[in-house]
């Protein structure tokens, strides 16, 4: 059992640095696109942690604008300005773009239920991808983080050796992007989005 966790945990660090040299890989490109083309592509990468608290980091980042829009859609903007640290869950827009679109009005007319959707994504306190590899080591392969809310979330590695989320209701999410580090927290990026119970 020890030597299956190890080799899952070795596993998700290496896949940790592989994506992290994609994403810089596709921040190179896309700089190289930008001076050529002088227009600003869409980005995949995580955001820069230039742009102050998790709020304006996600708010820089057109990868992440529909998280931003519900966000202050949400009247979470105080919220997640505050000194934290937060660690955030960020869905990317293929992530929302992924929700039914009857699912997403609702949520956007229903500020309080699109409040406890985008809480479900955020965990108090601090969890760098070092952070998140230590606790899935303490825990033999999976950790539970609480949200702001108290909610549970369960990270784990799946077979693909990738990150992998799972809400209450048995959905999951893999980390695609990690460590947009902003003034009160970091941001790691997701590929769907979570529904809490």
């Amino acid at each position: 059992m020890k030597k299956s966790v190890l080799i899952a945990i070795a596993s998700l660090t290496i896949g940790f640095l592989s994506t992290n040299a994609i994403a810089q890989t596709q921040q190179q490109d896309t700089t190289k696109r930008d001076t050529t083309n002088k227009t600003a592509p869409a980005s995949t990468a995580a955001p820069s942690a230039a742009s102050g608290d998790v709020v304006g980091v996600l708010s820089s980042s057109t990868a992440f604008a529909p998280m931003a829009l519900a966000i202050k859609n949400a009247d979470l903007e105080a919220t997640l300005k505050a000194a934290g640290p937060f660690t955030v869950f960020a869905p990317n827009d293929v992530a929302f773009s992924k929700v039914p679109k009857p699912t997403m009005d609702d949520l956007m007319k229903d500020h309080a239920k699109l409040a406890k959707v985008l809480k479900y994504h955020v965990i108090a306190g601090k969890y760098t991808k070092t952070d998140i590899i230590k606790a899935l080591n303490a825990g033999k392969g999976k950790a539970v983080l609480k949200t702001i809310d108290g909610d549970a979330i369960t990270l784990s590695v799946n077979d693909k050796s990738n990150l992998q989320l799972t809400d209450a209701k048995g959905g999951t999410a893999v980390v695609v992007s990690f460590d947009a580090l902003a003034s009160n927290g970091v941001i790691h990026g997701l590929d769907a989005v979570l529904l809490p119970q």
